[in-house]
């Protein structure tokens, strides 16, 4: 009896498994976190001083790979299927080290973990990346703070906050992505501008 239940009860499991393999596959999709350079092949170094680029720190909300969008009720909404190819602190801080590297603000510019000496130190942090549909822009913020770079007693030059926003040239995440990738830029630039004092 209890095998005669089995199988009359076998068809309608296998229905169900069925019916859920009918649903539509969405695969992920990876977007490259990678902020235009400024259009210079080979820039004059302006500056004497070496810059460290030290590692950026992100706000919590930003610790995840999916793409955010801001809400109008204030809510964040993480994209499960829509993400960056890397943790977007990662990916900002190492576009920033390259941004500045290229911009010929400094004789140089150091990753982190580099054995190099450099004369100033860079910490940024990533305050802000998504997307705002509501409003039709994609908002970047960072937050910086220079110093010498004396591991025995090192002064504080300069504490900034740079945000910057960028145009929704559409809906979905393609036209989502080129707008934050175009207000990190902006804020790139306003970076640049706030450590050229402290170049020469």
């Amino acid at each position: 009896m209890r095998r005669r239940t089995f199988l009359l009860g076998l068809p309608l499991a296998l229905g169900g498994c069925a019916s859920a393999l009918e649903r539509p596959y969405v695969a992920r999709q990876d977007w490259a976190l990678s902020v235009p350079l400024p259009a210079q092949d080979a820039p004059a170094r302006k500056g004497r001083k070496v810059l460290l680029v030290r590692s950026m720190l992100a706000a919590p909300v930003l610790g995840d790979r999916g793409l955010l969008t801001l809400n109008p009720d204030g809510t964040m909404t993480t994209s499960f299927y829509e993400r960056w190819a890397v943790p977007p602190a990662e990916g900002v801080g190492s576009s920033l080290t390259q941004f500045l590297a290229q911009s010929g603000l400094f004789s140089a510019v150091l990753a982190p973990g580099s054995l190099a000496d450099a004369d100033l130190a860079l910490e940024p942090d990533l305050l802000a990346l998504w997307a705002e549909p509501a409003t039709g822009r994609a908002v970047a913020s960072l937050s910086i703070v220079l110093l010498t770079a004396s591991s025995l007693n090192p002064r504080v030059l300069l504490q900034a906050s740079e945000t910057a926003t960028a145009t929704l040239g559409g809906q979905g995440a393609e036209a989502e992505v080129h707008a934050e990738l175009a207000a990190l830029a902006a804020v790139f630039r306003k970076v640049e501008a706030a450590l050229t004092p402290f170049a020469a």
